[in-house]
């Protein structure tokens, strides 16, 4: 077999990867449906403890506790693991809120917003320098928000606060730097204990949902943190494999997927301004996107164009 063939067996299986990871996560409102008579706080914990726990068992099984140790060492580390935390709490609940309570197509406005938010982000904080065409893609973006905030008379808050949350933790991952199931240990062990004392507190209470639902919600309640690593750990996977660009492409199978269950499945409201809304959103992912691949292409020329000239020069 040629290192080529080699080369294109790999860039294939991340491929394949990130779009089973992606299409995992576009049918999640399908999972939380299915719990939707538990209150959202008590699905995020559960979400939180049986992550932790699934996690757990695979740095177990995998060896990865030397890594872990040390992230645990360092405090400029732990902070931002707290970070870090904090915002997938945010998203998580926000998320299962708004799946259980109808608003699936906000839910996917929300995350073909994201990769926008987190160019933003970048501009802001890491000082990364945009094209006109990135900038393009951003205003397009923009007008889709304002327009259906105008015509419904209030901000569509569902939306900016999944986009805002994920790129936040997006943003603050880039700074950690830490293998995907050891940092997914972190996060969850940070925020564990609160959802331990939760979890307790309701069974005490008697309004806990381990004893007031039916055996398979339970057993439903006990796969969410499986639910939850599978498909960040398919993410690690192809995104170790591909280009930025190509996740960048594969990341909007999830919000599509969504969007066709919030209008085909459970009929939400679709109207003509969430049409010209989501399509200026659409637009602008389409003109960031080709930006990318663009630049991606020219920086692989131009590396080639380089190794060529040090080939001839060595002759």
């Amino acid at each position: 077999m040629s290192p080529n063939s080699d080369g294109s067996n790999i860039k294939l299986a991340g491929v394949l990867y990130g779009a089973l990871a992606f299409t995992i996560w576009g049918f999640l409102p399908l999972y939380w449906k299915l719990l939707k008579e538990i209150p959202p706080d008590e699905i995020l914990a559960h979400r939180v403890f049986w992550s932790f726990i699934f996690v757990v068992a695979i740095l177990a099984f995998t060896g990865g506790w030397s890594n872990l140790i040390g992230i645990l060492r360092d405090r400029k580390s732990m902070g931002l693991v707290i970070l870090c935390s904090i915002f997938i709490a945010i998203n998580w609940f926000a998320y299962i809120w708004a799946v259980n309570s109808n608003h699936i197509v906000e839910c996917s406005m929300g995350y073909y917003i994201n990769p926008l938010m987190s160019v933003l982000l970048g501009m802001s904080v890491l000082k990364e320098k945009l094209n006109i065409y990135q900038y393009a893609a951003l205003l397009l973006a923009a007008a889709g928000v304002l327009i259906i905030t105008v015509q419904y008379g209030r901000i569509p808050w569902v939306s900016l606060i999944l986009a805002v949350s994920f790129a936040l933790y997006g943003l603050v991952k880039k700074l950690l730097k830490v293998n995907s199931t050891v940092g997914l240990a972190l996060e969850t062990a940070v925020i564990m204990p609160a959802a331990v004392i939760f979890l307790v507190f309701k069974q005490v209470q008697g309004t806990g949902a381990l004893s007031s639902v039916s055996v398979p919600t339970i057993l439903l309640l006990l796969l969410s943190g499986i639910a939850t690593a599978t498909p960040l750990l398919l993410f690690a996977k192809g995104a170790n494999r591909v280009e930025l660009a190509t996740i960048g492409f594969l990341q909007y199978i999830s919000p599509t997927i969504s969007l066709m269950l919030g209008v085909f499945v459970y009929k939400e409201h679709f109207s003509k301004i969430h049409l010209i809304s989501f399509g200026l959103i659409w637009a602008g992912l389409v003109v960031y996107s080709l930006s990318k691949t663009r630049l991606v292409s020219c920086n692989r020329i131009r590396l080639q164009q380089q190794g060529t000239t040090t080939k001839e020069a060595q002759f």
